[in-house]
């Protein structure tokens, strides 16, 4: 039974998410504050924690700080009232791996939750098959298809798109982006990233299928999206919106 850690003060929030994440099949440890969050998550290792931002005693943004500092890789996902850009960047930065801002569906964290634990069992290596709706990638003869026919790809074009697609569902910051594809840290004024985001995307993107989702300012979402005008609540996207 995968293990979660919620640092919430709020106590109706605390006790909803509480009750949804054990009906999930979860173990569930609560803290309060930031100091006795901070102390449950030195002494419980969970595999995963959910850790509000506005926190008595110690925020949350120094509660992950304080984690990082001490080795601590498990998934960190912020839930936080500011929804403001600056201040997601603050919890990335801080060492978060992802936010949900409030209020929100508990169905979306539950959802966001199964993603980081799914890529927890598969760190260290890359699944041999990664498919998502229209597309397949065989990671051990690097060969994607796209319908079911062979997509050529330039070396990096196919590594950013395992590195996205290995993080499906998830937010892929342009700064671990860059250091996964690239080996270098992001710069704001370089265009690189995104030049290669558009080539990718007009060579995967069909007519029935969009991958890669813009996370305005914070970098990028790989989820297969289906546009076919048919399908009953289908999400048509084009190239502005994402």
């Amino acid at each position: 039974m995968p293990s979660i850690l919620l640092i919430e003060d709020d106590r109706t929030i605390q006790m909803a998410l509480e009750f949804a994440l054990t009906r999930a099949g979860y173990g569930v440890s609560v803290a309060g504050d930031g100091e006795a969050g901070l102390d449950a998550a030195r002494r419980c290792d969970p595999d995963l924690v959910l850790l509000d931002v506005m926190l008595p005693r110690r925020s949350g943004l120094d509660v992950a700080r304080a984690l990082r500092a001490e080795g601590f890789d498990t998934p960190i996902i912020m839930l936080t009232a500011l929804d403001q850009e600056e201040d997601k960047v603050a919890g990335l930065d801080a060492g978060a791996d992802d936010y949900v801002t409030k209020p929100f569906s508990t169905a979306e964290l539950l959802a966001r939750v199964r993603a980081h634990l799914r890529r927890i069992r598969t760190r260290g290596k890359l699944p041999a098959i990664i498919e998502s709706g229209a597309l397949r990638i065989d990671t051990d003869a690097a060969r994607v298809l796209v319908e079911g026919k062979p997509l050529r790809l330039r070396s990096k074009e196919y590594a950013l798109l395992v590195a996205l697609a290995s993080r499906e569902g998830s937010l892929c910051t342009r700064q671990w982006l860059s250091e996964r594809v690239w080996g270098e840290v992001f710069l704001p004024t370089s265009r690189t990233l995104d030049t290669h985001v558009r080539r990718l995307r007009r060579a995967i993107d069909t007519d029935g299928w969009t991958y890669i989702h813009t996370e305005r300012g914070m970098g990028y979402r790989f989820e297969a999206v289906c546009t076919e005008s048919t399908v009953p609540g289908g999400n048509a996207r084009n190239e502005d919106a994402r």
